[in-house]
């Protein structure tokens, strides 16, 4: 089983840091260079229980995210449900406010049944989120 877990502090409130990272499409900052496209609205919040989004790189093929759990300003829960080779992947994004604005401690674990899939998936999502959200601090939401 694979392990990613960053925590980030951001400038601005836990408000606008979770109404930017709630919407799929903005999760291309964190995931870059993979497309991301909500293809499903959730139960009674548009990205939130049950909303389901896409996401694709170059030509392998795309796979799904459902939201599972989702707290306004506090939490979001997710997981792969359909299409990748990875398995028990499971994601938590916990916000919290703070002084100086906001905190996203963001956990993600997974594991697959193809030999060193999982370690390579871990090494290029764990820098890429960190470099996203590095960038996302410095963006003016």
């Amino acid at each position: 089983m694979q392990h990613i877990n960053i925590t980030e502090n951001f400038p601005f409130p836990v408000e606008k840091l979770f109404s930017y990272l709630e919407k799929h499409e903005n999760l291309e900052t964190l995931f870059a260079p993979l497309n991301v496209k909500t293809i499903k609205d959730g139960n009674t919040e548009k990205y939130g229980v049950d909303s389901i989004r896409s996401l694709q790189f170059a030509i392998i093929p795309s796979f799904e995210e459902t939201v599972t759990v989702y707290k306004k300003n506090e939490l979001i829960e997710y997981k792969i449900t359909k299409g990748s080779p990875l398995k028990n992947h499971y994601g938590i994004m916990k916000f919290s406010s703070t002084a100086e604005g906001s905190d996203l401690h963001y956990t993600i674990e997974f594991d697959s049944d193809i030999p060193f899939v999982a370690a390579i998936v871990k090494i290029g999502l764990e820098n890429g989120i960190i470099k996203g959200l590095k960038k996302l601090k410095t963006t003016p939401l």
